[in-house]
């Protein structure tokens, strides 16, 4: 089939979608075959059963940190650097610097540690959940 152009020089659509240089570069077997196992995340079903046992508490406690620290903005005038506030204040601190500098407090309140949370039940559920990648690779028979 074909078509023509603005000047009505007539082209075919297979040619010219072929002739589209679109930048990426011709890659050896040898690099194609690291890409897909680091896209694949080629773990042992053991390193996997170890991380989910690492991760799992990890991003656990991180999540009920910042569920303390949601209710901790319910009171502005907590000191948060005495025992226990600081238990809470501390380890979710470094995170939520940054964190506001791109979402600033909306109408006076720090939906931040809000953010976190989500964040991270959301990096639970992927990674270490019943169906999470982790847990999926660990079960996976060599």
């Amino acid at each position: 089939m074909s078509h023509g152009d603005i000047s009505g020089e007539p082209f075919s659509i297979p040619e010219v979608v072929g002739n589209i240089n679109v930048g990426i570069p011709k890659t050896s077997d040898a690099t194609s075959n690291l890409i897909q196992r680091l896209m694949l995340a080629d773990l042992d079903p053991a390193a996997a059963k170890s991380a989910v046992g690492i991760l799992g508490p990890f991003l656990s406690a991180f999540s009920f940190l910042f569920i303390l620290r949601i209710v901790m903005s319910w009171y502005p005038k907590l000191p948060v650097g005495k025992f226990p506030y600081v238990l809470v204040y501390a380890p979710t601190e470094p995170l939520l610097i940054p964190t506001r500098k791109l979402i600033p407090p909306l109408g006076g309140v720090d939906v931040t540690p809000v953010v976190w949370f989500g964040l991270l039940s959301f990096l639970n559920e992927i990674l270490v959940g019943p169906q999470g990648l982790l847990v999926l690779l660990s079960q996976q028979i060599s």
